[in-house]
């Protein structure tokens, strides 16, 4: 077991054949990509990954993320913190290689040669995890200055109607 660092560059064959486990962090700058919809980007990815083979010999490995992120909240426009929590299992196969034997539950990752960029495998989970539109719980969200208009009286929205013409004439039994 490897505690500390997540090397960016890993070969999960040889991983998987001494059934070994990457534990440690991330430093949430190092992923750009992720970076860039977040409103700061301090803090570490804690990740996890235990590799081994399977009853078919097949080389699969199982990852674990979290992340706490700040974001901006788009009902308040203020900044929210969100735990971001990613699972899930590969199945790694040879590029080209027919993947319709790969187990159901498992993400197929087709490798060549080249080492496995675990980088970038992190940050596409964790890019997969965060949420559409970022906000707070509606009990803890506070509403912007403004939005507290009165509603409009009963008179105020009959003349504003535009088709109260159309509904007098629907009354008129002579039209």
């Amino acid at each position: 077991m490897s505690n500390g660092p997540i090397p960016p560059h890993v070969d999960p064959r040889k991983l998987a054949d001494r059934t070994a486990t990457l534990e440690g962090e991330i430093a949430l700058a190092d992923l750009q990509r992720l970076c860039s919809p977040l409103a700061a980007n301090d803090g570490k990815v804690r990740a996890k990954f235990f590799f081994e083979r399977d009853e078919r010999n097949a080389v699969v490995f199982h990852s674990e993320l979290e992340v706490d992120v700040k974001m901006v909240c788009q009902r308040c426009l203020e900044l929210v913190a969100l735990p971001i929590q990613s699972a899930c299992d590969y199945a790694v196969v040879k590029e080209g290689a027919n993947t319709q034997s790969v187990p159901q539950g498992y993400d197929v990752l087709e490798l060549g040669e080249d080492p496995l960029d675990l980088l970038a495998l992190v940050e596409d989970e964790l890019l997969l995890a965060l949420p559409i539109v970022p906000a707070h719980d509606p009990d803890d969200c506070q509403q912007p200055g403004g939005l507290d208009e009165p509603e409009p009286s009963e008179d105020e929205v009959t003349r504003s109607n535009p088709f109260s013409v159309l509904a007098q004439l629907k009354r008129d039994p002579n039209v």
